[in-house]
């Protein structure tokens, strides 16, 4: 006899959360419902997926055995732990949460409670990052942009903590290592946060990675490449695409296309979201990982801040002559 299917809700009813309950309900999971802070929305939400909308997060948390935390990021820590306490393995959506100190506190809550925390870092499930993650050896230099159309969602948070962190969450598995220099410089455009950002990092290995991110761009490109000794590696996130060039021990250049099975990164992290939960393994991105990225994340903005400084007084000197 089969076990019976997990139950599986969703906090949050925006954009977010609407693509995780489709990923759910294409699951052979079962869709528990789903909860929002604004009722209309849940019960649109609900109509749309054909599930329960739920009152209050206790009400979900009473019938459901994991969730997925798609809230805003600065309520992550509150509905995070409140699900953990009620003893819901949860994945929550990236950054885990605005500062490192509240990304503990879920850490802890979920070493507390005995349950899986799995943080949204999409990118780590995408399958050509998988593939260009089999080839690292020793990378020296990488280069990598992520540029986004302006969009009104997510400007509770800057464009390092929207869209870069993903790259930097990658930068930290493939290097094995936080930077050793940080420097960084951002302004905002159309939001009152920065909406474009590039950054330079340097390891101890003296590998260096130069990122640019944006969320004012009129195209969308998302691509990363790094150099390691005798090998050049380039990935396409959107078109999940990885090929290689490198020269072989006859110095004869050679090419090194990727077979890459292409997938929605979506379904494949909810897949292994649901293989944590009935293994009780460590997710690939635990709340240890996701703070690191945080972290670094936490460091290039104060980064931009103090250049942001000397812009402001730049320019006041300008104003002023």
């Amino acid at each position: 006899m089969s076990e019976p299917a997990v139950l599986v809700a969703v906090a949050g009813a925006g954009a977010f959360g609407k693509n995780h309950l489709r990923v759910i309900r294409e699951s052979h999971v079962e869709l528990a419902g789903v909860y929002d802070l604004d009722p209309e929305r849940a019960r649109a939400a609900a109509a749309e997926f054909g599930c329960r909308a739920y009152d209050s997060l206790e009400d979900l948390a009473g019938h459901a055995q994991a969730a997925i935390v798609a809230v805003p990021t600065s309520a992550h820590r509150t509905v995070a732990c409140q699900l953990l306490e009620a003893g819901l393995d949860i994945l929550v959506e990236k950054p885990i949460a605005p500062s490192v100190a509240e990304a503990h506190d879920m850490i802890v809550a979920a070493r507390q409670h005995g349950r899986i925390l799995q943080v949204g870092h999409l990118e780590r499930f995408n399958p050509a990052v998988a593939a260009a993650r089999k080839l690292v050896t020793f990378p020296l230099f990488f280069e990598i942009h992520r540029l986004s159309i302006f969009s009104p969602r997510s400007l509770d948070v800057d464009v390092v903590l929207d869209l870069m962190i993903h790259d930097l969450d990658i930068l930290l598995a493939m290097t094995g290592a936080m930077p050793s220099e940080v420097r960084a410089a951002g302004i905002p455009v159309l939001s009152d946060k920065a909406d474009i950002a590039n950054v330079r990092l340097e390891f101890p290995s003296g590998c260096i990675a130069n990122l640019t991110a944006s969320r004012v761009s009129t195209e969308k490109v998302r691509k990363l490449r790094f150099f390691q000794p005798r090998q050049y590696i380039s990935v396409d996130y959107a078109k999940q695409e990885c090929f290689g060039i490198g020269v072989d021990d006859n110095r004869q250049v050679k090419l090194m296309p990727q077979m890459v099975t292409k997938q929605e990164p979506l379904k494949r992290q909810f897949e292994s979201f649901l293989e944590c939960i009935a293994t009780r393994a460590k997710p690939d991105v635990d709340g240890e990982a996701a703070a690191q990225a945080l972290e670094l994340a936490c460091i290039i903005m104060e980064k931009i801040a103090e250049h942001g400084a000397v812009v402001a007084r730049s320019l006041a000197s300008t104003s002023k002559s």
